[in-house]
């Protein structure tokens, strides 16, 4: 009656069943999140090495005196 497909409700339910502990086999919905959480914050940290690592390049090589 809602027009909700039948493979989404299982969807649905099976997230269901791991969110309260009912089943094993996958990851629940707050592990989900940290694990989204926890990518992006290793994807900005990873970023954020590069810059320092060519500011620092960029650095030394401007405090090189000429010969």
């Amino acid at each position: 009656d809602l027009g909700i497909s039948d493979s989404c409700l299982r969807g649905w339910l099976k997230q269901a069943n791991i969110d309260e502990g009912r089943r094993d086999d996958g990851l629940s919905t707050a592990e989900r999140d940290e694990l989204v959480k926890l990518r992006r914050e290793l994807r900005v940290a990873k970023m954020e090495i590069e810059i320092l690592k060519r500011a620092s390049a960029y650095f030394a090589a401007e405090n090189v005196l000429p010969k």
